[in-house]
């Protein structure tokens, strides 16, 4: 019994490829301050297009593994929701039967409806 689950809440192969994504671009991102930092000191050494460099690069990589993580995560979400493995159960009017309302109330205002005066939204 506990082994279904246990496989059911196990991440997929495309699940796993999204959070290495995303922890790539965290780590991506935590790296830019320390590369504006080496690319100052670069700069103060004399390599100023090398320190240029180096910060603008970690930007771009950045912003590429950011970019690259937003896209594959939203498929993924497009995936789950739109497939079989997001297990959604519509139910209708008859299947909420078990639910009980209360017979008595000591409110006086209170409006009472028939089951045929109620709205269904969707």
């Amino acid at each position: 019994m506990m082994t279904g689950w246990y496989a059911e809440r196990t991440p997929d192969r495309s699940a796993m490829a999204v959070i290495a994504v995303t922890l790539l671009a965290l780590l991506l991102v935590a790296a830019v301050p320390v590369a504006l930092l080496v690319g100052v000191v670069m700069m103060m050494l004399g390599h100023v297009l090398g320190g240029l460099a180096l910060f603008g690069g970690s930007i771009l990589a950045a912003a590429i593994a950011v970019a690259l993580a937003g896209m594959s995560g939203m498929r993924h979400l497009r995936k789950l929701v739109s497939g079989r493995s997001f297990r959604v159960v519509q139910l209708d009017g008859s299947q909420y039967t078990d639910v009980a309302e209360p017979q008595g109330s000591d409110y006086t205002n209170v409006v009472r409806l028939d089951r045929s005066e109620y709205t269904e939204v969707r």
